[in-house]
């Protein structure tokens, strides 16, 4: 068995180097299932059917602004094996005690201190895997980590939009589909448009951010 050496088999932070996770501004976020595993439902005939644990992450999903105040949901869309969402950050917090979910919720989701992007996306985790565990043997549940991107431009906006709402109809060219068929244009055109977004910040983003190159 080879010996764990932090400086090698440290985790990669994937995040954007110096910048600040709780800014106001727009985050497309994707979560992944553990070895992309069809756990949330199919896609029939173009359409999502989710499942018993698909519709409970819809719910966790729509109850964040429950327990972080200072999100608000964008459109966002439950996949068999992942999901897509934007996130608006709308204020700068502080720290803050949050009410729990209304009854008819599955699991709360854990609150606490930190309000950033990354805190938002645990909690959610979180809740989803707590009902795994209870009525289900699966276990894990996710990917470790998530994929964000910034959102600058009302075009990447606008786009990324689009790809969320008709990510069913476009499953059979979906990255995450392990029977795809193509490369999906409106993705590509997504990432030329936000790695351009890199190098050139926009509107969207808080006019005191400045981009870390290094």
């Amino acid at each position: 068995m080879t010996r764990y050496d932090p400086s090698r088999h440290h985790r990669r932070s994937i995040r954007l180097k110096g910048y600040d996770y709780t800014q106001p501004g727009a985050y497309f976020v994707t979560l992944v299932t553990h070895e992309r595993a069809h756990l949330f439902g199919a896609v029939v005939d173009g359409a999502m059917q989710l499942n018993e644990a698909g519709c409970i992450a819809e719910q966790c999903w729509k109850a964040i602004p429950h327990h972080f105040p200072h999100v608000t949901l964008d459109v966002f869309v439950i996949m068999p094996n992942h999901i897509h969402g934007i996130l608006w950050i709308i204020q700068t917090v502080g720290a803050k005690n949050f009410s729990p979910l209304p009854t008819h919720s599955p699991r709360p989701i854990p609150s606490g201190t930190s309000k950033t992007i990354g805190s938002v996306v645990r909690g959610f985790k979180t809740g989803v895997t707590k009902w795994f565990r209870q009525n289900t043997p699966i276990y894990p549940v996710w990917q470790r980590n998530y994929f964000e991107h910034i959102i600058r431009t009302e075009r990447a906006l606008d786009l990324i939009r689009r790809y969320i709402a008709e990510n069913p109809l476009r499953w059979e060219l979906d990255r995450y589909n392990p029977e795809r068929k193509g490369t999906d244009p409106l993705a590509s055109e997504i990432w030329a448009i936000m790695t351009e977004g890199e190098k050139h910040p926009s509107s969207l983003l808080p006019t005191g951010y400045t981009e870390d190159t290094a």
